[in-house]
């Protein structure tokens, strides 16, 4: 049986996960979110890791839930509700594992990203798209409110924009994507695979520690007040300052050299 996720390391430090199972559109079933949310935690954790590109094989990038292993759930005395909560809270951690990890996740999205997928674009940091990719959040036509996938896609996009994805279920081209911050942008669909390297590889050639302190505190700024943003963030700043890697870059633009970091 073929790996539902694969893993490739490259020799610049960036790891591409590409989700297997295009028989399935790449549904995050059970397994593949729990084998994504392993290979981030490991990912996460790794210093060979500078950044993470998340791809899938097939037509689809990721189809959202796999509705019929969440229908086989219904069986339950309950009806399904312990495993309905249960798939949820798994979903809901491997989206924050995605924006916890003190890695850049960049999205490289192929075919379409529905319901659950669209949710997985949104949680990456970064997204690149096929010129030919589509998006949409669904629920609404087979009386199912995308709730988890709204919490993602508006902090990604305008509210409007938005509620219009959620109420309406349209499927939306890349392009408009872009235009909303759904994604960063498009690229022809022979050029993404290496347009995304490319992102990533320049990405990757930052010290980690700065990255990793810069996304860590991006995302904890954005839930504050104005205030109490820059308190943190003049925090952030002082500390970073003081690291190692922040006194050598600074040097080295100085001395009009290329740094050499520690990633300390």
């Amino acid at each position: 049986m073929n790996e539902i996720l694969l893993r490739d390391l490259d020799g610049d430090g960036v790891l591409r996960l590409t989700l297997n199972d295009a028989r399935r559109r790449n549904a995050l079933s059970e397994a593949m979110m729990a084998a994504l949310g392993a290979a981030l935690a490991e990912a996460g954790s790794d210093p060979a890791v500078r950044v993470v590109i998340l791809a899938a094989d097939g037509p689809a990038f990721c189809a959202g839930h796999d509705l019929k292993e969440m229908t086989a759930g219904r069986a339950a005395p309950d009806r399904g509700r312990a495993y309905f909560s249960r798939v949820m809270s798994l979903c809901s951690g491997v989206m924050q594992a995605i924006v916890t990890c003190p890695k850049p996740v960049i999205a490289e999205v192929t075919g379409i990203a529905t319901a659950a997928g669209c949710q997985l674009v949104a949680s990456c940091d970064l997204a690149l798209a096929a010129e030919t990719a589509q998006f949409s959040t669904p629920g609404v036509h087979i009386g199912l409110f995308c709730s988890t996938p709204m919490v993602a896609l508006s902090r990604n996009v305008h509210s409007k924009h938005a509620m219009e994805m959620l109420l309406t279920g349209d499927m939306i081209p890349a392009a408009r994507a872009a235009e909303i911050g759904l994604v960063n942008r498009t690229v022809a669909p022979d050029a993404l695979r290496e347009a995304t390297l490319e992102m990533a590889r320049r990405i990757a050639s930052k010290s980690s520690m700065t990255l990793a302190t810069g996304k860590r505190a991006f995302y904890a700024q954005r839930e504050m007040t104005l205030a109490e943003a820059y308190d943190y963030a003049s925090k952030v700043m002082v500390e970073n300052m003081l690291a190692r890697d922040a006194e050598e870059g600074i040097g080295a633009f100085i001395d009009k050299r290329a740094p050499h970091w520690q990633d300390r």
